[in-house]
């Protein structure tokens, strides 16, 4: 029932019990009672039963959420334009009776904020549906992809969560999180390689799409000499992809077991024509084909040096 109807029920008791005290007045004739009209702007709302305004002494984050890391500038940033516009969006949270807490499901970011704002109290939507961990981490990555919020690797491990909560393959992953299979399978890539790969992703070092092309070397070591090599010379992607077939030329063929990651002995290939010769140092087995990706990356180099040169002569 609106305000109108309260306070023409209201109205209408007060015009009786005054009526009572006065002499009742002719009979009218019976018409039709006029239909109460809701205004336009509220046809069809209806009111949340679930938004809330919870201390935030009584939430507390999620132990399982996939995002690990938090970047204090955005924070004190985000932090500012909440102590000047508020919470501008409710966070999704959850009543956890083991905890005696709220625990929350989607917005950790704006609680950590809000925190440093001061605020005593976040509007918060309180989802009271039964879910399993492999729901609740769906429901947080699809939020934070969304929003593009988490770091590569911790997109991975997330994923991998995922997989392994709800027993799904990498295709169903990609259907339920509505990406791109490919996109699936090259942030699972990630997981293959070694710690320090991983954090130069992490930290923007060394983008995603190269460190999936550095995943295809099957030994870790040489995972991240290539790592430090492409990210110390700024390789694009493609040319990434042409260094990770030369490796794979040079370590095909070599025995296993002792020994069998250290590089063989280099031998030389001389290019000689009337106005330069040009030399490659090659690894015992190499063919053409690596001489040509040797002779592209050489090209690279020498292209971005003479750009160097132009810019310091501008």
């Amino acid at each position: 029932m609106g305000k109108a109807d309260n306070l023409l029920r209201a109205m209408g008791g007060t015009i009786t019990e005054s009526a009572s005290h006065r002499a009742a007045p002719a009979a009218m004739p019976a018409t039709a009672a006029a239909p109460t009209l809701a205004p336009d702007r509220l046809a069809g709302v209806t009111r949340s039963k679930t938004a809330l305004e919870i201390p935030i002494a009584k939430i507390e984050p999620d132990p399982d959420q996939p995002r690990e890391e938090f970047d204090e500038d955005a924070l004190r940033r985000l932090a500012d334009s909440i102590g000047t516009r508020g919470v501008l969006q409710p966070i999704r949270v959850r009543w956890e009776e083991g905890r005696g807490r709220y625990v929350i499901i989607v917005g950790e970011r704006r609680w950590r904020a809000s925190q440093m704002a001061g605020l005593a109290a976040l509007p918060c939507v309180v989802d009271d549906r039964p879910a399993t961990a492999g729901e609740l981490l769906a429901v947080q990555m699809i939020e934070n992809c969304l929003r593009e919020d988490l770091k590569p690797v911790e997109q991975a491990k997330a994923f991998r969560a995922l997989m392994d909560l709800n027993g799904w393959s990498g295709n169903q992953l990609a259907k339920e999180l509505g990406v791109s299979q490919s996109g699936v399978v090259q942030t699972l890539a990630l997981l293959e390689l070694p710690a320090p790969v991983q954090s130069a992703v992490d930290n923007g070092e060394l983008p995603a799409s190269t460190a999936y092309e550095i995943s295809k070397v099957e030994d870790p070591e040489a995972q991240a000499e290539l790592a430090a090599w492409v990210s110390a010379k700024g390789l694009t992607r493609s040319e990434t992809a042409a260094a990770v077939r030369q490796v794979a030329v040079s370590r095909k063929g070599r025995p296993k077991g002792k020994g069998a990651g250290r590089p063989k002995k280099i031998t030389e290939r001389t290019l000689r024509y009337p106005f330069a010769r040009v030399t490659v140092e090659l690894r015992k087995g190499d063919g053409l084909e690596a001489i040509l990706n040797a002779l592209r990356l050489a090209v690279g180099d020498v292209e971005a040096e003479l750009a160097g040169k132009a810019q310091e002569a501008a």
